[in-house]
């Protein structure tokens, strides 16, 4: 063999050496979480109660899996890709008539819903002693798509030697909240007297992060699971323009970098809109999208076991101080928000 065959071939035994290596390092925690998934469903299947508020409980029994060992990499996998993975694959089974059908009035009312938990957000750091960074990174989770928006918005401001420490809270605290939410927010919603279409608007509206969105609609029904992901995806795609407008802020002031980064309309979002417009202006097969939706169904139990292992009930109860007070009442004033702005402009 001649020595750039050699090379080459040592090349591409090499790469798919660190296949195999990548592949034995996710493989462990994707099983362990499709596995909680399954039994979830099963027990749904079996006593009528929801697939995924069993698949989060579950998932929690097994938390001393996703403090460490060979399961860590793939429930991070499974809470991350897989989980937006499926919420992409959710659009196949909601066409833009549906989408349309909520009207110009939603998404206003959703915008002015961030805005007001933003500046909650600035009021209540200046209230309890917490610098402006931590208002911008509480206020923004909160008010768009949680752990996600946090991390976005960290990569925007300027960094100090608290920001690291102030970002990892704030994706805990809203983890943790979003977690709460998800299985008190459906019973709360339903009290209220509301349709599936109503709760399913609230949940998506008040809620912080998409998993738990997801989770917390579909314990409802189709229809409100189907709403509740529309309303959130109208929040997460109003993620880029409130990461150009602290850009721009940050730089009339001087305080921020003209060359900040802002992020794109994140990928799941893209896929889910274009299966979307291709249900929308095609009649599909039923059995592609029989397919699509159990694939898509099977990906967010998965993803909401995951989300149930990642969950430290030890770090739930620990945490306190200001931190906490902020992002609890841009939570409740969200929660109140919306309540009031969909009997107000929404409610038929």
């Amino acid at each position: 063999m001649k020595p750039k065959e050699a090379g080459t071939a040592r090349t591409g035994g090499g790469g798919m050496a660190a296949v195999r290596t990548g592949l034995a390092r996710v493989v462990p925690g994707l099983l362990l979480c499709a596995a909680i998934g399954a039994a979830a469903s099963f027990l749904s299947g079996h006593y009528g109660g929801p697939a995924m508020l069993f698949a989060l409980l579950l998932g929690i029994a097994f938390g001393f899996a996703g403090e460490g060992g060979r399961a860590r990499a793939g429930v991070e996998v499974a809470s991350g890709f897989v989980l937006r993975l499926g919420v992409g694959l959710l659009g196949i089974r909601i066409t833009l008539d549906e989408i349309a059908a909520f009207g110009w009035q939603t998404p206003a009312v959703v915008a002015g819903l961030i805005a007001l938990t933003i500046a909650t957000g600035f009021a209540a750091a200046r209230l309890f002693g917490r610098p402006w960074r931590f208002a911008l990174l509480a206020g923004g989770a909160v008010a768009i798509c949680g752990a996600s928006a946090a991390l976005a918005i960290a990569a925007v401001i300027p960094r100090t030697d608290r920001t690291e420490r102030d970002t990892l809270f704030t994706v805990v605290a809203v983890t943790t909240l979003s977690t709460v939410a998800m299985v008190l927010y459906p019973v709360l919603f339903g009290l209220l007297g509301l349709d599936d279409r109503g709760i399913g608007f609230l949940i998506g509206a008040t809620v912080h992060d998409v998993a738990q969105v997801v989770g917390a609609g579909y314990s409802v029904s189709d229809e409100a699971g189907d709403a509740a992901t529309i309303v959130k995806l109208m929040r997460v795609a109003m993620l880029p323009v409130v990461l150009v407008a602290i850009a721009l802020a940050l730089r009339a002031t001087g305080a921020g970098s003209a060359a900040a980064r802002v992020a794109l309309l994140p990928w799941f979002m893209v896929l889910f809109i274009a299966l979307s417009a291709a249900a929308s202006v095609a009649a599909l097969p039923p059995a592609l999208t029989g397919a699509v939706e159990a694939a898509s169904r099977a990906m967010l139990l998965t993803a909401i076991a995951a989300l149930g292992v990642k969950t430290s009930l030890k770090a739930m109860l620990a945490l306190g101080g200001g931190h906490v007070w902020v992002v609890t009442v841009e939570t409740l004033v969200l929660l109140l928000a919306a309540i009031l702005a969909f009997h107000v402009f929404l409610a038929a």
